[in-house]
């Protein structure tokens, strides 16, 4: 989780990884591809794009190949897309660094337009790296997991299609913590303090704390808030049997896993994680202050 300032050895192996079909991320990686090359670095890009690299005998392979066989992945994109492939490339012994070619970027250090200083100093050993951990979600059905997925940033209980109020029971450590009526609940890691739990007036937990935010959406008592506990606990939901239709847990946004009344969820901090590296000059106050507009000091 702590982010160390010591110089490290080069890497040798690129991964690139982009959206697909997206202008921006296409010019990017031609570019990227381009310095790679000429830095004589054995390049590996992501075969749901080697096809758009205007060059002979691209190597290519999926994220799980890459994760494998690569010491670093750049990755083209806004946040959504980073969070993507960082639920892959957790899994391996990879660096990840992002080329912001989104909205906000808060996962995503190197300007498209001004990569080149930036990455030969992370190419070359001088990097800072950071640890994120991420969330497994799990679904329990009488007893037995139906259903299980990772999250970056965060894992929701929310109702399935249309939004009205649940109940469900919350335990911390198997300690009951609060009966809650919500429209729902969201379980953010300190990388998703500044995604959907920050739109909802949740906490911003910096990168180096092992805690996790509880935040209830809309909930149907003044005294109601959110809570940090240490990342370590196992979160448990048991939902009521009253609810009368399917709810989700979603996982950033783009797994969903189905929740029925008088199932269970687990949320747990996974063993597993993702590997940030960003340049030297890297400070996560001056993200905030430049992505929520925050303002300069008075004196």
């Amino acid at each position: 989780m702590s982010t160390s300032q010591t110089d490290f050895s080069e890497f040798k192996t690129i991964g690139l990884i982009a959206k697909a079909q997206h202008a921006g991320a296409q010019q990017t990686l031609q570019s990227l591809y381009d310095f790679l090359q000429q830095k004589g670095l054995t390049v590996i890009v992501d075969k749901r794009v080697a096809s758009e690299i205007d060059a002979q005998k691209v190597v290519s392979n999926n994220l799980v190949g890459i994760g494998k066989s690569c010491d670093l992945a750049i990755v083209i994109g806004g946040d959504g897309y980073m969070l993507g492939a960082a639920r892959v490339l957790s899994r391996f012994d990879i660096a990840v660094i992002g080329v912001n070619r989104g909205n906000l970027g808060f996962l995503t250090d190197l300007d498209p337009d001004d990569f080149e200083a930036p990455l030969s100093e992370v190419l070359s050993g001088k990097y800072l790296v950071e640890k994120r951990f991420l969330l497994e979600a799990q679904v329990h059905s009488h007893g037995h997991m139906k259903s299980r997925n990772t999250a970056v940033n965060e894992a929701v209980l929310h109702p399935d299609k249309i939004a009205h109020m649940i109940e469900f029971e919350v335990y911390v450590d198997d300690n009951f913590m609060l009966n809650q009526r919500a429209d729902g609940l969201i379980i953010s890691t300190p990388t998703g303090s500044t995604a959907y739990s920050l739109s909802g007036g949740g906490p911003i937990l910096t990168p180096n704390l092992d805690a996790i935010s509880l935040l209830p959406m809309f909930p149907h008592a003044l005294n109601s808030r959110p809570i940090v506990i240490d990342a370590n606990s196992t979160v448990r939901l048991k939902i009521a049997e009253s609810n009368n239709s399917e709810m989700q847990i979603s996982c950033d946004s783009h797994v969903n896993l189905s929740v029925l009344p008088g199932d269970e969820v687990l949320i747990t901090k996974t063993a597993h994680q993702l590997k940030l590296v960003h340049p030297k000059n890297y400070n996560y106050f001056h993200v905030l202050q430049n992505k929520l507009g925050w303002g300069n000091k008075f004196f």
